[in-house]
């Protein structure tokens, strides 16, 4: 028997499946305005708030892993003081109005820095358009949660002169293999809606290799905007400096309230993977549920598009079993009508 969907549930399943699409556009189009790579190191900060910033902090382990750069994300509307014209900046806003990351392009701007704006328009977009700033358009009319293939393929395009080669037939790859594995978790009976009925209405705690933090906050944020309940996300091996100390005290009664979700990477390292099960002996000794999710092959890329399609269709299940919409974020509306745009001073051109 098919399972009822509300127009709501339907329009973000179809957004799921589009990932694939959405990362192979996004990098050609990114692979096609890329500056050159130089020979000194360099930092690019991320600008992006939400939906947008999370583009920029999933891309963040597979380019520092495999190139010279360093990667800062920065989700503030005031960028570092020691931004300077060596400095690269990409601003990433989705609808182009976010006012924290029109601010950090000023401010880059003031400092000099070499800017690149990731927008589907809005006055980001006509501010890069008049400045001269390299502009990486995609496509506008959906929630920005559901753009991250094209910003994050439009940030892998922009950055692709780093890498040792270039990841268009590895894109192409990983893309392909997306389909079927995006296939199986939509269905009623695949590993999304079984990972969704071991979590129920417990509060899932997702954790991650530190090079995998930006997968556990997306796997976080999607179970808040489209499932509508909260959740946690940490990283292995900070956590083991402070969280472990209150998992250690947690009584069985609270530990029973939460779904502990291990994100494990095939490509893992040792000491990773003995603190994970440290953890997991803990958390279960504690009566929590502790499911080990296994999110992919040693290919980083791979394994990041795989677990961003698990992650969007839990949360989709999720909201399935709780019967509410995934699609509008309605908390978040009411805050910006409450809350207005700040005043900007005017701007230095």
């Amino acid at each position: 028997m098919s399972r009822p969907e509300s127009d709501g549930s339907s329009r973000m399943r179809a957004l799921a499946a589009s990932l694939p699409s959405g990362l192979l556009s996004g990098f050609r189009a990114g692979r096609e305005i890329a500056p050159p790579a130089d020979s000194r190191p360099t930092t690019v900060f991320m600008v992006g708030m939400g939906g947008s910033g999370i583009a920029g902090e999933l891309a963040r382990g597979l380019v520092e892993s495999e190139t010279p750069l360093t990667v800062a994300v920065v989700r503030s509307p005031e960028p570092p003081r020691g931004l300077d014209r060596r400095s690269r900046v990409f601003l990433v806003s989705y609808s182009g109005n976010t006012w924290e990351t029109l601010q950090a392009y000023d401010a880059a701007g003031r400092a000099g820095a070499v800017r690149c704006v990731v927008t589907s328009g809005g006055e980001l977009g006509e501010r890069a358009s008049s400045d001269g700033v390299p502009l990486l358009p995609v496509p506008g009319g959906m929630p920005p949660r559901s753009a991250v293939g094209h910003m994050l393929g439009g940030i892998l395009g922009l950055l692709d002169p780093w890498f040792p080669e270039s990841n268009e037939g590895r894109m192409q790859q990983v893309v392909d293999r997306a389909g079927p594995l995006i296939a199986s978790y939509s269905r009623a009976k695949g590993p999304a809606a079984a990972l969704a009925a071991k979590v129920g209405e417990r509060m899932p705690f997702v954790y991650a290799e530190s090079s995998f933090l930006g997968l556990a906050r997306r796997w976080k944020t999607q179970v808040e905007e489209n499932a509508k309940r909260l959740a946690v996300f940490d990283e292995v091996p900070e956590l083991f400096h402070n969280a472990i100390v209150g998992w250690d005290a947690t009584s069985r009664a609270e530990a029973g309230r939460i779904a502990v979700l291990l994100l494990e990477w095939a490509g893992e390292g040792p000491m990773t993977r003995k603190s994970l099960r440290y953890l997991e002996t803990l958390a279960r000794a504690r009566g929590a549920t502790v499911i080990r999710v296994p999110i992919g092959p040693e290919d980083r890329l791979e394994a990041l598009v795989g677990g961003i399609s698990l992650g969007d269709y839990l949360s989709l299940h999720l909201a399935e079993r709780r019967k509410v919409d995934p699609y509008p974020v309605e908390a978040i509306t009411r805050l910006k009508s409450t809350l207005g745009s700040p005043a900007r001073a005017p701007r230095n051109h």
